[in-house]
């Protein structure tokens, strides 16, 4: 009987949820149209999101936010290849902005002009159109060499001429080469995206459509011809070239910190001095006001959606490429590094079935970009996704935070010969060639725990808890971590110690690392197999996995390298397991009397 008193209920709801999801019995038959607007290297924890009020209107308080969405490389190129593939950049091998080891070129010769999202969705019945950026040395020479596949209409920005603010250069559904002077970039982006957004609203058949529109802004500029011209910073519209005057970037406590921090070479950096300082605020306020017409253009965008009567059945998506760092850890002006600054970034969804105002704290990252776009759109995902759907609907999130669901666990990774400085005198970016930026480095959620892991390829290790450290300063990583160790410290919230957490986290490193497909989606079941019930590192921490997490070779770099040679970056997790098929699983003593006494 009470079965019977609930069942309209459950009726109810069951509908409620069958109205999401397009194709399906009782479902609309019209497939959602799909809007992504991507931003170049815009910031989540530099606070840029506060000075957008229409983006605030119209995707923040009308969808949902996932605060702990990353990037997966925090530079252009690599991350965008990720996006578009699915894939991890160890599994694309586009691994730097520039050839042979990245760009348009390394992207083309990899083989993925067959194989990426637009080619998907057009293979759904999907219409697709591109305005703005699209990979980094996509220029007016190779445009057509070949012509990027899977468009219906598109107009690409053409290097050199992509970045700047003021005359920006295109090929339009594969025309040659123009050059708009004393155009502003933004709004020529968005100006051409608005045509292709009529041009896909009149279409005879009613065919759904995926917009992308990738606007500049906050990118620095790179004056014409690239790169000989130099570099500098964004610029703004002229209506918001006075705006922010007095404000200055935030004094964060990483914020050129007395102590130095960070790892790698980052923590060999000097104190930045007044002067320098005073360069980088303004940088932060150019950066703030280039994104003015961005906020300006969306607004503009809702308004035309309505007025096509598109709005209810169109998903909007707002992400970046990459986040920036402005003085953290004595940093310039940039981008490269693992640090929260640099790879946390916006992901902002509204439409059909979407909570409104609503902030999801669920891990996911740039490679989970293709499975949710394809998941929207009501086609079947890859086999070969390094990443998964994120939960954008209210059901599918209310479902991903339950308890033993959630998330847990994101990859970054870089390879890059140099860093890139700010002139004290000029305000121009500087290149400086001799530092190595290559590391891998990972970010654990949970329940009761939020860490960051990274390992340079200097082999310098660094562990931060990120609920009591969210600045990163305090690195926990054990002395002799690979002999003794401290066993006695507790990590709070996971009854263990730094020494115990990191050879968990060390051994899932080992698996990310070089992983692919299945084993990004489920690293813990890679790892230990199917019969082992750990779904999450707080899982992993039982004592009885002490003795085959202590089995696990360590992670680290054999060389320094400006691009992916697995040869340096050995050992390998596939070759190890065949060699390891069964461990010995069982408690050290030690470690399983620190664990039972935190657990009482």
């Amino acid at each position: 009987m009470r079965f019977l008193a609930v069942l309209p209920a459950l009726l109810a709801a069951t509908a409620s949820l069958a109205s999401l999801v397009p194709g399906s019995h009782g479902w609309p038959a019209q497939k959602p149209n799909i809007i992504f607007i991507l931003t170049d290297d815009q910031d989540v924890k530099l606070n840029s999101l506060d000075y957008m009020p229409l983006l605030k209107k119209h995707m923040v308080d009308q969808g949902t936010s996932f605060t702990r969405h990353y990037c997966t490389v925090s530079v252009c190129c690599p991350s965008r290849a990720s996006m578009w593939t699915g894939l991890h950049a160890h599994n694309t091998n586009v691994t730097h902005v520039n050839p042979i080891h990245g760009g348009y070129y390394k992207f083309m010769k990899q083989g993925f002009n067959d194989k990426y999202l637009p080619i998907w969705l057009q293979q759904g019945g999907y219409k697709t159109y591109y305005s703005g950026k699209f990979l980094n040395v996509h220029n007016i020479t190779n445009y057509n060499n070949p012509f990027p596949a899977g468009w219906t209409g598109s107009d690409f920005l053409l290097e050199p001429y992509t970045y700047q603010y003021n005359m920006p250069g295109s090929t339009k559904n594969q025309a040659p080469p123009q050059v708009y002077n004393g155009t502003y970039n933004t709004n020529f982006v968005f100006a051409s995206a608005f045509e292709f957004l009529d041009e896909a609203a009149a279409d005879p058949n009613g065919s759904p459509f995926f917009l992308t529109i990738n606007p500049i802004a906050p990118h620095f500029e790179a004056p014409a011809p690239f790169p000989n011209g130099g570099l500098g910073p964004p610029v703004s519209d002229t209506p918001y070239k006075d705006m922010f005057k007095d404000l200055i970037a935030p004094r964060t406590p990483n914020f050129n910190p007395d102590v130095p921090s960070g790892g790698g070479w980052v923590r060999n950096l000097p104190k930045l001095t007044d002067s320098y300082i005073a360069t980088n605020d303004e940088w932060y306020r150019l950066r703030l006001r280039s994104l003015q017409s961005v906020d300006a253009k969306i607004d503009e965008l809702f308004s035309r959606l309505d007025a096509l009567d598109l709005l209810d059945n169109t998903y909007v998506i707002y992400s970046s490429d990459n986040g920036f760092h402005i003085g953290n850890h004595r940093l310039p002006p940039g981008k490269l590094c693992p640090y929260e600054e640099d790879v946390n970034v916006p992901f902002i969804v509204r439409g059909p079935g979407v909570a409104c105002g609503r902030v999801a704290d669920v891990v996911t990252s740039h490679v989970d970009l293709a499975p949710t776009v394809l998941k929207l759109a009501g086609l079947p995902l890859r086999d070969e996704f390094d990443g998964t759907p994120i939960p954008v609907t209210a059901p599918d999130l209310d479902w991903a935070n339950v308890a033993g669901r959630k998330r847990e666990v994101t990859l970054a990774e870089m390879w890059i010969q140099g860093i890139s400085s700010v002139s004290e005198v000029t305000g121009q970016i500087l290149n400086t060639a001799s530092l190595n930026t290559t590391y891998k480095s990972l970010r654990l959620v949970g329940s009761n725990y939020n860490l960051f892991y990274g390992i340079w390829c200097n082999n310098d290790h660094e562990l931060y808890d990120m609920q009591k450290d969210p600045y990163q300063m305090s690195n926990l990583f054990p002395a002799g971590f690979n002999t003794t160790g401290d066993k006695t410290a507790i990590i709070p919230g996971l009854c263990a110690s730094a020494q115990t957490v990191a050879s968990r986290i060390d051994a899932l490193m080992f698996i990310l690392k070089t992983c692919k497909g299945a084993a990004c989606r489920n690293p813990w079941q890679a790892l230990l197999g199917s019969h082992a019930p750990v779904a999450s590192l707080k899982d992993a921490l039982d004592p009885k996995y002490d003795r085959f997490f202590n089995s696990v070779p360590r992670v680290q770099f054999a060389k320094c390298t400006p691009a992916q040679f697995l040869e340096f970056e050995r050992p390998l997790f596939e070759e190890w397991k065949q060699n390891n098929a069964t461990q010995a699983i069982g408690p050290q003593p030690s470690l399983a009397a620190i664990y039972k006494r935190c657990k009482n």
